[in-house]
């Protein structure tokens, strides 16, 4: 692409709200991310006992196993979502500008 066109495209008001959205959920994404997975670190290094609870009295899977899991599991639904996002409305909104649509 031109470096006119790419010019051109930056400056229309759609791809500003298409940034703007993008970057609004992918930090929130983010902060969703990051924020259990510090807390788990954390956890892990001051308050080991927290993830040695075991769930059951009979059972061998502690809480850190779990919270573990569920932790890699939350993130490949993050990723989920923002890949449907992404193919939904951001592509959307990325198409009209190419057509060349203002807003």
């Amino acid at each position: 692409m031109a470096t006119t066109t790419c010019s051109g495209i930056a400056q229309t008001p759609l791809f500003d709200i298409l940034v703007r959205r993008r970057r609004r959920f992918v930090a929130c994404l983010t902060a969703v991310t990051i924020i259990p997975y510090y807390a788990f670190i954390l956890a892990a290094t001051y308050a080991p006992y927290l993830l040695a609870i075991k769930i059951s009295s009979k059972s061998i899977v502690s809480t850190g196993w779990v919270i573990g899991v569920a932790l890699i599991v939350g993130t490949w639904l993050l990723t989920g979502l923002y890949v449907r996002r992404a193919n939904g409305e951001f592509d959307g909104i990325t198409a009209r500008i190419l057509a060349g649509e203002q807003k």
